[in-house]
């Protein structure tokens, strides 16, 4: 009985470990498409970011070829009044 007890426990170790290495392979699967998925949402965030720059940048461009006042200028104002009023 010892011999089939050992072979028994020597199948059951090899099923284990098939099983541990299939679940292992199985998470790394898993965490390797949430990683590209990740990756490529950073991606896309990027690109919209530079977008995002590009049209602030050809804002800026319209409204100083329209001689409009710059938004720095306007908000001297503010801080202005601030100042006047901490001096009295």
């Amino acid at each position: 009985m010892d011999g089939h007890d050992a072979g028994d426990n020597k199948q059951s170790t090899a099923d284990m470990t098939q099983f541990v290495q299939n679940l292992l392979q199985q998470m790394q699967n898993r965490f390797q498409t949430m990683s590209d998925s990740i990756v490529s949402k950073i991606d896309d965030m990027g690109e919209r970011i530079n977008e995002l720059e590009q049209s602030i940048n050809d804002l800026r461009t319209e409204m100083g070829s329209e001689g409009s006042p710059s938004p720095l200028s306007t908000s001297k104002k503010p801080v202005d009044i601030k100042k006047d009023e901490g001096s009295a």
